[in-house]
């Protein structure tokens, strides 16, 4: 089943879902094994690779290393037109929409259609809004935008509706990598109460604790990823967390 399709048939199912991103290079070629037999055995339902700012060149080991060991789908959350790889089974599609940069809402977007044709893997169409996390992260910095207030849910959820009539199929609320402060509750609540289509929430989240709220809010997919390079061992407890939801 194509990735999209499995993401809504959960939604519909109310299957709360998960998402591990790894940023290849935040690690060494040797810890992708590692990690992938970490992920194998675990309800984990998609792998997110890439990053704002791949300087090592470590996505196609990534890749290649996840896709020998689990079945999980993977699936690129690109920084540039240049992560673009075969060996995934889909990439996000992300335009910036919380911000006015026209090369992140389709100038990349242009210049990557070669890619894409060539790699052959689906694209997920999604409005991505950089929600303000507390601190200036990699992705605000990259693309020279500022985030939408924590305290502005009316904003993001005029934004994610927009983007939603424009044709948009996913929406992604993101405090950034590093996040001091997470997605707010409330916005949350506000976004999903007014759009039909997928709403994934990532940035700050750290706890268990803080992954139920994040759903109980309305999220239908989490995005974890920074915590579980300085906390591995948690990894159990937020799948645990998340799939108690089903």
């Amino acid at each position: 089943m194509k990735v999209y399709s499995t993401i809504l048939a959960k939604k519909q199912q109310g299957k709360k879902q998960i998402a591990i991103l790894v940023d290849p290079d935040k690690h060494r070629v040797a810890d992708f094994s590692t990690m992938a037999l970490r992920f194998k055995d675990l309800p984990i339902d998609y792998l997110f690779v890439g990053g704002s700012l791949l300087s090592k060149d470590l996505l196609d080991a990534c890749l290649t290393a996840f896709k020998s060991i689990t079945s999980i789908p993977l699936v690129i959350f690109p920084g540039s037109v240049m992560q673009v790889n075969s060996k995934a089974d889909a990439i996000l599609l992300l335009s910036l929409v919380s911000g006015r940069n026209a090369d992140l809402l389709i100038g990349r977007h242009v210049e990557a259609v070669p890619y894409l044709k060539q790699a052959q893997i689906e694209t997920l169409s999604t409005a991505y809004l950089l929600i303000d996390g507390g601190k200036i992260t990699t992705a605000q910095y990259i693309s020279g935008t500022l985030p939408i207030p924590a305290d502005k849910p009316e904003i993001a959820s005029l934004t994610a509706q927009a983007a939603e009539m424009i044709g948009h199929k996913l929406v992604y609320l993101d405090a950034g990598s590093g996040a001091i402060s997470q997605v707010p509750d409330k916005m949350i609540q506000q976004v999903k109460k007014d759009i039909q289509v997928p709403l994934f929430v990532g940035g700050g989240i750290r706890t268990p604790e803080q992954a139920k709220a994040k759903l109980a809010a309305g999220a239908d997919l989490l995005v974890i990823g920074n915590v579980l390079e300085q906390q591995p061992e948690i990894l159990q407890k937020m799948v645990d967390a998340v799939k108690q939801f089903e």
